[in-house]
């Protein structure tokens, strides 16, 4: 029996969390699986997994070997990959975190176009708002909408991204017009709590220098469409993402104000991790995602 099989049966019975689900899910036995972990602790010289009847962990030295072994494993399916990339008979799991406001969105329907372009991948979509950890996670791409700042993460831009200042016109013909980002500090606002700069809100002045106002209002929510309808039935002013709002200033719903001092230095992202040899699949996809997005601002 070779070490690499005695390793892919402990990342499988890692990854399901136990003996018998891992059975379950690669077509194995669980004493099976049980004799290859058990060999490659004799190997090794050090226990990997803490079994009890009603317990199942990793030791301190599982998780060290965990972590290094699984990114071993996926260079050598990536490899693999990289070598049938002339065929294009895509097979395997994607999978892919990105934010709720992505999915819920109508460009959410970019992934599942992909998964209709190519039914023979299997694709695992994690709705999650915060930034998941790809290589400790498991995740072969996750979609940011963001600044950059790590590095040690490759990231491919898929389109613009800006937060409009939106408010329904009866709450503006109440208030006031609003010409400048301070005025903002005195008037009620929607503050979405997903947004990383939360009730200081980024604006970006005419001579180019970066300030942010206070905001404070009735309402809180960490949903950018609750927000949006906040905004809309008139409760204050809120900051929205432009692929949520465009619609509602299509048709005169909502209004946008302070358009000349959004910041426009985020984006929406695709990231992978870096790596040697690139998955075929992950390859495809990040270009099938660039694709649409470009179709799209072309339409």
């Amino acid at each position: 029996m070779d070490t690499l099989t005695r390793i892919r049966a402990f990342i499988d019975v890692v990854d399901a969390e136990g003996f018998s689900a891992a059975g379950r899910r690669v077509g194995r036995s669980k004493a099976l699986l049980s004799k290859y972990v058990r060999e490659l602790e004799d190997e090794l010289g050090a226990l990997l997994l803490n079994r009890t009847t009603r317990q199942f962990s990793l030791t301190e030295a599982g998780h060290i070997y965990y972590r290094t072994a699984a990114e071993i494993l996926k260079e050598i399916d990536n490899l693999a990959d990289l070598v049938r990339a002339g065929n294009s008979d895509l097979k395997g799991r994607l999978r892919i975190s990105a934010p709720r406001t992505f999915i819920d969105a109508d460009i959410g329907q970019s992934l599942i176009d992909f998964g209709l372009a190519h039914p023979e991948l299997s694709l695992e979509i994690i709705s999650d708002d915060r930034f998941v950890d790809l290589v400790e996670e498991g995740f072969d791409v996750a979609i940011r909408i963001t600044r950059l700042e790590d590095s040690t993460l490759i990231a491919r831009k898929l389109d613009d991204f800006h937060v409009r200042m939106c408010a329904s016109p009866a709450f503006l013909e109440k208030h006031g017009p609003i010409t400048h980002p301070s005025d903002l500090a005195h008037m009620p606002c929607v503050i979405d709590t997903n947004g990383r700069s939360y009730s200081n809100w980024r604006f970006v002045d005419r001579d180019g220098t970066n300030f942010s106002v206070p905001v404070s209002g009735p309402m809180e929510v960490n949903s950018p469409l609750a927000s949006l309808r906040a905004a809309e039935s008139g409760l204050g002013v809120a900051g929205v993402p432009d692929f949520i709002a465009r619609q509602k200033l299509e048709d005169g719903s909502l209004v946008a104000v302070l358009d000349d001092f959004l910041p426009h230095d985020r984006g929406i992202y695709a990231i992978y991790p870096h790596r040697r040899y690139l998955p075929t699949k992950v390859r495809t996809l990040v270009d099938f995602l660039h694709g649409w997005f470009r179709k799209r601002a072309d339409a």
